[in-house]
């Protein structure tokens, strides 16, 4: 098996990074959904609310961000390393994380795409996350404004499979790509659905180890077309008919990172081997 392509979302909800390598951190890819786009409750908005999050393109640059959008100025913006602390949540029900408010420009920028009053945060300690799924997470585990898990991985040979399902029974929406489900590894050269046998074992991608902690849920933002905002039926339609697993529709693995040597920094680079560990 190899890693076939490596994929990081610097805000949360919004356009993805294609890229060859990345820096694991313990809470996840280096860059990765360390920003996030809050309600006037301070609650993390999605694409389950707002399918236009997908039209905002983040670029990550040394010490901040930059967004773009058709028809609008670029912004650029700084880490708010000493910005309002404010305490957000990435869903209501899961507990608060101290965050840190970018400048009212962001603020203004991204309402105005939106079309809605939202605000810019900041995860500038990625410590002070916790997996918030305490039954399968260790005390010390921790993540970023992710919904729950470092990584998520996905096989390419069970979108594959997906996708046979989807062209058999004439679905015009049919095949659908991988960035429907916003992994950020994709693996290569499994079978399909082989991932359903990892969850409890170790995986190891180039010299980087992971615990495969649970399979993944989907939601309605697996309905979204990520380059146009369009929602569809599929694939929660199909998954429902093949993949119903206790009670959820499963489409990958939650990933994370075992802790390396202390001090020691780890890159995933594409083409790196996959091997499944005891």
């Amino acid at each position: 098996m190899r890693l076939v392509s490596l994929h990081v979302y610097p805000v949360k909800g919004c356009y993805r990074l294609d890229v060859e390598d990345a820096r694991v951190e313990p809470w996840g890819l280096a860059g990765d959904r360390r920003w996030m786009i809050v309600d006037e409750d301070g609650t993390g908005v999605t694409q389950r609310q707002a399918t236009g999050l997908v039209t905002i393109r983040p670029e990550l640059r040394p010490g901040g961000l930059r967004l773009s959008a058709t028809g609008r100025p670029t912004l650029e913006i700084t880490e708010p390393a000493d910005g309002e602390p404010i305490a957000v949540r990435v869903f209501s029900h899961m507990p608060a994380a101290p965050a840190r408010r970018a400048e009212q420009t962001a603020d203004d920028w991204l309402s105005r795409q939106l079309d809605r009053k939202v605000r810019l945060v900041w995860l500038g300690d990625p410590t002070a996350r916790p997996i918030p799924d305490t039954d399968l997470a260790d005390p010390a585990d921790r993540v970023s404004f992710a919904d729950g898990y470092p990584l998520l991985l996905a096989n390419r040979a069970s979108l594959d499979a997906l996708n046979n399902s989807l062209l058999e029974s004439g679905d015009v929406e049919a095949p659908l790509p991988m960035t429907r489900f916003r992994p950020n590894v994709v693996v290569g050269g499994a079978g399909p659905w082989a991932e359903d046998d990892w969850t409890g074992r170790r995986l190891r991608i180039g010299p980087v180890t992971f615990r495969v902690a649970k399979p993944c849920g989907r939601c309605l933002v697996t309905t979204t077309d990520q380059e146009t905002g369009v929602r569809g039926r599929e694939p929660l339609r199909t998954l429902a008919r093949y993949r119903r697993i206790n009670q959820q529709l499963v489409f990958g693995q939650n990933l994370v990172p075992v802790a390396g040597p202390a001090g020691s920094v780890d890159t995933l680079t594409v083409g790196d081997p996959v091997e499944v560990l005891a």
